[in-house]
């Protein structure tokens, strides 16, 4: 088998196992769905599942190495206007980065005390991403670029929940109700950290 097919094989048995288990976890809770029933339900070996997803809140996750990466991966001039570019990029498509899922999602999440640290952790992790950016590029600077990160972060966390939470009081967010609410949050941030 050549490296490209074995890595496209490999890439949709990930696939598969994630949308199974997303399913299995939504319809019956994620704390009562196991790793043998999310097995079965995939016509694979428990190894496989863990192989892939070494935790179980990472089956939920799956896109969490994109998630913690942006939007420090990405930023090439300016820290904080570019992290506003991509936000309303990622808010007008209406991205899962930005917080945009189906109900269904939204409240297994929240109703599991796993997945709400597990995805506290996601933001904890991006915002020391954003942190890392900052002091490589002013490393003159004291505590100034930390504070920059975890302004420009709590941002990103603060509206991504409050994506979830209308969608769970309306069944869909939508960008429209979050784009004078993004505006709002950044422009606040501006005059401070507009030069990062």
């Amino acid at each position: 088998m050549s490296e490209g097919l074995r890595d496209r094989k490999k890439n949709e048995t990930r696939k598969t196992i994630s949308g199974v288990a997303t399913r299995l976890f939504i319809r019956n809770g994620f704390e009562d769905v196991t790793i043998a029933d999310i097995a079965a339900e995939a016509r694979v070996a428990k190894m496989t599942v863990t192989n892939h997803f070494p935790r179980k809140e990472d089956l939920v996750f799956d896109i969490r190495e994109d998630f913690t990466s942006w939007p420090a991966a990405l930023i090439r001039d300016s820290v904080f206007h570019d992290t506003r570019e991509l936000y309303f990029e990622a808010l007008g498509a209406e991205h899962a980065l930005v917080g945009f899922s189906g109900p269904g999602f939204v409240r297994m999440i929240k109703e599991s005390p796993v997945l709400t640290n597990a995805l506290h952790e996601m933001h904890r992790e991006r915002e020391t991403a954003l942190v890392d950016l900052l002091i490589r590029r002013h490393p003159e600077e004291d505590l100034t670029p930390t504070l920059a990160a975890a302004h420009l972060a709590t941002v990103l966390r603060v509206l991504f929940e409050e994506a979830f939470d209308r969608t769970l009081e309306n069944e869909k967010a939508t960008a429209d109700e979050l784009w004078p609410l993004a505006e709002q949050a950044f422009d606040q941030l501006e005059p401070v950290f507009g030069r990062y």
